[in-house]
This record gives C-alpha cells, sequence and structure tokens, in this order.
C-alpha cells in the first residue's frame, strides 16, 4: 500500500526556486474518477466493503444540479477518457504548460466529511492523500497539494495532519465552507492546533453540504442562488474563528480563502469592528479589533474575481482593504468559471501588484519549498 513519503522533495536543481517562480495557482482542482482509484490505498476491510455496498463516492446530497456537467469547462474532459482534473497529465498540458505555471495547489473536493461512518470517512480520507502523493504529486513536480481531513473527526484529523504533513510538497489543510458548525468552534480546535503545529496554512474553500439551508430564510430554488450565496458561509466563518478566539489561541494560524470573492470584505470588517464596540464584554480574549485579526490572519484568492461595471472601484476594493499581499492568483481549473491568468487580473491593475498576486503573495504564504 502507497502512504505518505518523506523523502520525495526535488533537488533545488530540478526545481523552479523562489527567486524565478513569476506563476503560481492556488486553486486547482484535481479529481477522484472513480472508486477504484482509491482502493490501492485501503485495507482489506473497506475494500469489501465498497464491493459488497456498491459505494461509488461520497456525493454529499448537493441540492442543485450544477450549471455545468461536474461543474466543469467543456474542454476539461481527459480525451483518452475520465473525468475533469483526473488525469494529472492533461491538466499539466491543458493549464500550467500553456500559461507557464511554475506551481500550482491541489484541492480535491473529495467530500469524506459527508459520511456518517467515521471509521469509512477516516478510511477514503486517508485513501485520498495517499492518492495524491502517488497519482499527482510524482508526476509532475510542479504540483503542490492540499490535503483532505475528516471534520466529523478531529482526533483523526490531527494524526492524519501529522502523517501527512511529513511530505512537504503538501502545503496546505483543506475545509470546505459550509460545515455543520462554524469552525471557530472549540470542536475544531484540534484541526487549528495541529495546523499550528505542524506550521501550515487552512484553506476554507467554496463548497460543502452541512444538511442546513444553505441561507438564514431557508432552501433558495436554483444553482444561481446557491452558487452566489456561498458568500454568506464564508462571512460566517470569518466571525466566528475571530470571535470565538482562534487568533489568540493559535497566534501562528493562517487561513486562505479559496473562491470565495472578496468584495465583500470591506463590509464585513467594518460592521464586526462597530459591533465589537458595542459587545466586547462578550469576547474579553479579544486584544484589538476584529479586522485587525482578519488582515493578519487571512489571505483570499482572486477567483472568481469581482467584475464591477467600473473596473476602476475594483481598485477602491483593494483599497479598502489595504494590503496589497492579500490577493493570491487562481485559475480554479478545471471548473465552469475558470479565470486565465491573461484574463484574470483587469488592465486598472498596476504592474507591481499584478506580479505580487501572480507569485509573490502566494510565496509569502505558503512554504512551497519546505524542507
Amino acid at each position: 500500500m502507497a502512504s505518505i513519503k518523506q523523502d520525495t522533495i526535488k533537488s533545488p536543481e530540478a526545481s523552479v526556486s523562489q527567486a524565478t517562480r513569476t506563476l503560481i495557482d492556488c486553486d486547482v482542482h484535481n479529481t477522484v474518477g472513480s472508486i477504484a482509484e482509491l482502493l490501492p490505498f485501503l485495507s482489506e476491510r473497506w475494500k469489501a466493503y465498497i464491493d459488497q455496498s456498491g459505494f461509488k463516492s461520497p456525493a454529499g446530497g448537493a441540492p442543485y444540479p450544477k450549471g455545468f456537467e461536474m461543474a466543469s469547462r467543456r474542454d476539461a474532459w481527459p480525451p483518452n477518457g475520465g473525468l475533469p482534473g483526473s488525469d494529472p497529465v492533461f491538466a499539466a498540458e491543458q493549464l500550467l504548460d500553456p500559461w507557464d505555471i511554475d506551481c500550482a495547489i491541489l484541492n480535491p473536493l473529495y467530500g469524506t466529511s459527508y459520511l456518517h461512518n467515521l471509521d469509512f470517512g477516516n478510511a477514503l480520507t486517508r485513501a485520498v492523500n495517499d492518492w495524491q502523493v502517488a497519482n499527482w504529486l510524482d508526476v509532475d513536480e510542479r504540483w503542490r497539494a492540499s490535503m483532505v481531513v475528516n471534520i466529523n473527526d478531529p482526533e483523526f484529523s490531527v494524526r492524519e495532519i501529522k502523517r501527512v504533513a511529513k511530505d512537504p510538497r503538501f502545503v496546505q489543510i483543506l475545509l470546505l465552507c459550509r460545515s455543520p458548525m462554524p469552525y471557530g468552534r472549540r470542536e475544531y480546535n484540534p484541526i487549528f492546533e495541529a495546523a499550528s503545529d505542524v506550521g501550515l496554512p487552512v484553506g476554507i474553500h467554496f463548497g460543502g453540504y452541512s444538511g442546513h439551508p444553505i441561507t438564514p430564510c431557508g432552501w433558495p430554488s436554483f444553482y444561481l442562488e446557491d452558487h452566489t450565496h456561498m458568500t454568506q458561509a464564508f462571512q460566517t466563518q470569518i466571525v466566528s474563528l475571530v470571535c470565538e478566539g482562534i487568533f489568540e489561541r493559535y497566534p501562528s494560524t493562517r487561513v486562505a480563502l479559496l473562491e470565495g470573492g472578496f468584495a465583500w470584505l470591506p463590509a464585513l470588517m467594518w460592521r464586526l469592528d462597530k459591533n465589537y464596540m458595542g459587545l466586547r464584554s462578550e469576547v474579553p480574549w479579544l486584544k484589538k479589533l476584529p479586522s485587525e485579526y482578519i488582515l493578519e490572519h487571512f489571505r483570499s484568492t482572486t477567483q472568481p474575481m469581482e467584475e464591477p461595471p467600473n473596473p476602476k472601484f475594483l481598485l477602491n476594493i483593494f483599497e479598502m482593504i489595504g494590503r496589497d499581499d492579500f490577493f493570491m492568483y487562481a485559475s480554479d481549473y478545471p471548473h465552469w468559471d475558470f479565470d486565465a491568468p491573461d484574463r484574470a487580473l483587469p488592465s486598472v491593475i498596476p504592474d507591481e501588484l499584478k506580479k505580487k498576486i501572480q507569485s509573490k503573495n502566494a510565496e509569502a504564504f505558503y512554504d512551497l519549498d519546505r524542507a
């Protein structure tokens, strides 16, 4: 059975160095093509369970059909068969090579936390992480990966984080944005403590289904609404992590907001700061304004890039956030709303800021060459 390796980092001569990287993609989706791909990484017990039960995948009960099959570009289906994002060579040919991407971070949206059987969910979680090593990281040195954890079993997740972090090509711990409870709740503290212990950031990514209605007013009707309302979940997670004191408890914690947009962030910071002034007695552990924690500990990917009617408004949003190291480029390959590197950043963005967004900010946030 394949396992996480500790000596797989490429030699400096074989890798693009930090000084020469000019384009880093912080959000690429690799897909488990079928349950058969995970079988080599599962014990005989779970192989028999899958065979007997006919289990195919943890679909998560998504109630809204995507606008495009697999939420993917129509040209992202590999020519030799399989699902979009399932072929690392084709993905490299379609994404890394034509755009000269020096490094790309894989975020597999395989919902092992959707499963109520914790033991099975844990087994699949471990298998997905080992599958990434064998099927992606060992295939092309430009890939880096986010590790999957099972939020329903924080104790297991701690062990998995410490195991997988031994491979330096894993650069992030991946959580989905919609969760049964906000991530600041103390039930999830072990995950953030482990992330701090191993020195890895936590990425909170678009998606997830908790079983609760996806809006405070119940269930909407359309995928358009589902997709748009995801920003509410991102806001919930930010407010929870700040107010519950995660950044005082684990000061080295850093969080990437993946595929959530960012134009809503200034208003959230203003509102949270204002309310904190009158209600700070509820959260006496906070030692500074909520907005200060947000700007210090969070970063955001560019995809989906906000598209105001006047592109100059986008610069106003950047100025309101006030940190030019806050944004990191992401393509969201192979999804339907893919942002190509030459089109993702409007021409109104100054060249120096573009360079930071395209590579420098990700270099500062992630340790892409950790030993």
